[in-house]
């Protein structure tokens, strides 16, 4: 799982479908899942638009090495140019890929992919032994994701990891070129929603081991099996997509290319895009917002980032239930979100986020739990002079610390004055580290209150929940609850869509209304400027940010 930072994964769809909410979309039935979406009746017609994008990043590829991927840039990249079994649709679903057709068995445990005809970008065929190969390789490498396959239950990953057992047990077996066969340890609901990412991708042995050292660090040193193959990649400064004429579904691809700039100043990226070089920017400050509102490219948007506090229970006073709660209903969080950032953030009174996991009744998970632990601060003082009274103390003497961002900074600022001006007694002081510190003393528990962040891996309300199990590499709080715990492995068995999900709505209450653990203040959101011409891009909360696949320019 992984730490958000400050635009990491944005997520601009109105709602989305929790990934175990498509339990019974009957994936194991073949060829119904690989339509792609719908495009206006253009998909596969020729244009007379020049097909052309270009986009800025405001960082750099870190590595385009399947096995040591971990940030969302180089996701993104993979995605648009490797195919697994399953690519994500306009949904944000699996759908078919490279696996042509799916069989499960009847107890869950054994699943066949047989695999259509598609090639890698230097003519070789994209076979079952790539899969396994490459599977097997992330495990290898000890890979920043390799828990991935645990997660999805694959047999002997979770040995693997533990060192009891070799990468090579992996329950992952090419019957022959064309037939892949994965079993599990248990019949597991993240199974299928987890396919897509980059860590189940396909690698091909030959150029893998030819490459060496070199792999995935040079846009000659990776090879493509997806819709776009990586023409050029200048360090520091820009990449380049080319359409893949040999890709399986080349038809479908309508964009011959893709320019990728690396622009790292707001303003910066807002001039090219007034000059016509940019067809799209992100991450607008809230002066630039203002100047652009109201405009038909102006999109303001919550993510699926969420900002919280942590509470470190070694101070003796955040042991008490009472101080805890009322830190949280101290804040005025809509004023924090609507005035101070006013940059498409929206008020958390949760772990999970709003318009992130449908039910399997099609019902957000944000609005079946509602609004927890809020109150006035009226109540918030009467809890926080009892917990005083408990504790045996006057007031409260604090720090936190905080990331070195201009969003983190404001948000910083703001608790300091609400919780010193509506807690009586209560002092605050701010210490800003670099965002890689914070997380380093967030691990080594040296903080007291710590302003954090966290974007989600997949789709499931799961990837907010389980980070508090006890022990947790994620927990980073100390916090336990046999209760909690217990209900998190449970889930993890469970096959009922409707349990599970209410099992999930469980686990949030525990943490937020029950033992008042965290402190959430809001999903933080994004201002974008995007070109009326700009069709069909598809803008994922978890993963890859982007599927260019079916984009096109009227």
């Amino acid at each position: 799982m992984r730490v958000a930072s400050k635009r990491f994964l944005c997520f601009v769809t109105a709602v989305l479908v929790s990934g175990v909410a498509l339990a019974g979309c009957n994936f194991g039935s073949a060829g119904k899942n690989d339509a792609s979406p719908a495009s206006e009746g253009k998909q596969g017609e020729a244009s007379a638009v020049k097909q052309v994008l270009n986009v800025s990043e405001g960082a750099e590829i870190a590595t385009l090495d399947v096995a040591q991927i971990s940030d969302a840039v180089s996701s993104t990249v993979l995605n648009n140019i490797n195919e697994g079994l399953f690519r994500f649709d306009d949904k944000h679903q699996p759908i078919l890929a490279i696996a042509q057709e799916h069989k499960t068995s009847e107890d869950a445990l054994t699943h066949t992919f047989l695999l259509r005809d598609a090639k890698w970008a230097n003519g070789d065929p994209v076979t079952a032994q790539d899969f396994e190969y490459g599977w097997k390789r992330v495990l290898r490498e000890v890979g920043p994701f390799g828990v991935f396959f645990e997660m999805a239950g694959i047999a002997n990953a979770d040995k693997i990891l533990q060192g009891e057992k070799k990468p090579d047990d992996l329950g992952i077996k090419a019957i022959d070129a064309k037939t892949l066969e994965v079993k599990l340890d248990r019949a597991n609901p993240l199974f299928l929603p987890l396919l897509p990412l980059a860590p189940f991708l396909p690698q091909n042995e030959k150029f893998v081991e030819k490459a060496g050292d070199k792999y995935g660090l040079e846009y000659d040193q990776v090879l493509a099996n997806g819709p776009f193959v990586l023409n050029d990649w200048k360090h520091e400064q820009s990449w380049q997509y080319k359409k893949n004429e040999s890709y399986w579904d080349a038809a479908n691809v309508q964009l011959d290319e893709i320019n990728v700039y690396i622009v790292k100043e707001p303003s910066a990226a807002v001039n090219l895009y007034e000059t016509g070089k940019l067809d799209r920017v992100t991450g607008l400050t809230s002066s630039l917002a203002d100047a652009y509102k109201g405009k038909e490219d102006y999109q303001k948007v919550a993510t699926p980032t969420t900002i919280f506090m942590r509470l470190n229970p070694d101070v003796a006073a955040f042991q008490n239930e009472n101080i805890r709660r009322a830190i949280g209903m101290a804040i005025d969080k809509e004023s924090l979100t609507d005035v101070v950032l006013n940059d498409g953030s929206i008020p958390l009174y949760g772990l999970v986020p709003a318009a992130f996991s449908l039910s399997p009744d099609m019902k957000d998970y944000r609005v079946l739990n509602g609004q927890l632990n809020k109150g006035t601060v009226e109540e918030a003082k009467t809890l926080w002079q009892k917990g005083l009274a408990e504790i045996g103390q006057s007031g409260l003497a604090t720090s936190m610390i905080v990331a070195d961002q201009e969003y983190m900074r404001q948000t910083s600022e703001y608790l300091k004055a609400q919780l010193e001006t509506n807690l009586p007694g209560f002092k605050l002081k701010l210490k800003t580290v670099p965002f890689q510190q914070r997380i380093k003393q967030e691990k080594a528990f040296e903080y007291e209150i710590a302003l954090s962040t966290w974007g989600p891996d997949y789709i499931d309300p799961m990837t907010y929940l389980d980070m508090w199990v006890t022990g947790g590499q994620a927990n980073r709080m100390k916090y336990s609850n046999p209760q909690f715990d217990q209900l998190v492995a449970q889930a993890n068995k469970e096959l009922d869509p409707r349990k599970r999900y209410d099992i999930l709505l469980q686990l949030e209450k525990i943490i937020i209304e029950k033992d008042a653990a965290v402190v959430p203040l809001y999903q933080y959101g994004e201002v974008i400027l995007q070109s009326q011409k700009i069709k069909g891009l598809i803008w994922h909360p978890s993963g890859p940010e982007f599927t260019y696949k079916w984009t096109h320019m009227e």
